[in-house]
């Protein structure tokens, strides 16, 4: 039977299934989901863990023993395999379906991975187990629900946020579940039983929040200004240095500049992708950026990269972070852009 995450907790207090399986790759869920199912499973007196790994080699001979041995420390216990690559051999095939046809009630079998092809569901092994118990099935958290989980979540905790200290959270964080707990049961020490607005939020959060050169281009490639803003408030706490991002900026503008060039000339997308190496992963971002900016446009933002350069290595007088601001704005904005000085002076 197929529960989902939010559902979890009903469905246990239902009663504790012979058989649970648990797969998917967000994190905290899956963290999560695990650790309600053995807090069940401890409650009714399931003592004992045994834990296997399985990979592609795995015997699952020793799950077959160790399932039907006596236990030396309890009557009853918790059985765990984690699936390292979510396959499972012919043998292992065979002894799972046989063994969903003889569980135990003193027994209890936890098997999870990551996200599970839909071919997966469908072998003999799983859907006997799923029969005689739970399929937890992980799902990404996006859009309003993140928001909604971060709510719910503040609220056990004894916190409330405002929601622009929420929307802060989500887009900082950029929906990572995990780190959000993590800052939440932080903010549950500091600020207990309180309703936290954006400044007290961005002040713990900001350092916490850790981004990458790289991921700031992709979020420049989207037009996301806000989230963009954030990610050099970030990089700047990190100590990344202006003049490393002027490098990877202009290399990037460079690079989308003579793609427009080139399809101005007739060239395919696809072709463009082989010949500038662009992972598949990237290929939509690269086409959004295509279609949403100009070629003029582009060129501003190279000539105000290259001043911003000279400008950062002559004089400390400027607010470097904002000067590159103003230079991605220019990517999608630069006839707005090329008629204002470059007079973001850090004294101001």
């Amino acid at each position: 039977m197929r529960v989902y995450h939010n559902k979890l907790s009903q469905s246990l207090s239902q009663g504790l299934p012979l058989v649970c399986l648990v797969f998917g790759d967000e994190p905290w869920q899956k963290i999560d989901s695990l650790n309600q199912i053995k807090q069940h499973a401890k409650a009714q007196g399931f003592d004992e863990t045994i834990q296997f790994s399985a990979d592609t080699n795995f015997d699952w001979q020793e799950v077959h023993a160790e399932y039907y041995a006596m236990s030396l420390f309890s009557g009853r216990k918790i059985i765990e395999v984690e699936l390292t690559n979510n396959k499972v051999s012919e043998a292992g095939n065979k002894l799972l379906t046989e063994l969903a046809n003889d569980l135990t009630p003193d027994n209890l079998l936890i098997i999870h991975g990551g996200k599970l092809e839909a071919r997966i569901t469908k072998q003999k092994w799983f859907t006997h187990l799923d029969k005689q118990g739970i399929y937890v099935a992980i799902y990404d958290v996006e859009g309003r629900h993140l928001s909604q989980w971060l709510t719910q979540q503040a609220r056990q905790l004894g916190l409330s946020l405002t929601p622009e200290a929420n929307h802060y959270m989500v887009t900082i964080l950029e929906g990572n579940l995990l780190a959000m707990s993590q800052e939440l049961e932080k903010f549950a020490l500091l600020y207990p039983n309180q309703q936290l607005d954006i400044e007290q939020v961005e002040a713990l959060t900001i350092k916490q929040a850790k981004f990458n050169p790289f991921q700031l281009v992709d979020t420049l490639l989207t037009g996301n200004f806000k989230k963009l803003i954030l990610m050099l408030e970030s990089l700047a706490h990190d100590g990344v240095h202006a003049s490393q991002l002027v490098w990877i900026l202009h290399k990037e503008i460079s690079q989308l500049a003579q793609m427009h060039e080139q399809i101005a000339q007739g060239v395919a997308f696809a072709q463009l992708c082989k010949d500038f190496r662009i992972w598949e992963k990237r290929k939509p971002v690269y086409q959004q950026a295509l279609q949403n900016t100009a070629l003029n446009n582009l060129y501003i933002a190279l000539g105000r990269l290259a001043d911003i350069d000279q400008q950062i290595k002559s004089s400390s007088d400027f607010d470097d972070m904002l000067l590159l601001t103003d230079a991605c704005i220019s990517v999608f904005h630069g006839d707005v852009t090329n008629k204002l000085p470059l007079d973001y002076s850090s004294q101001s």
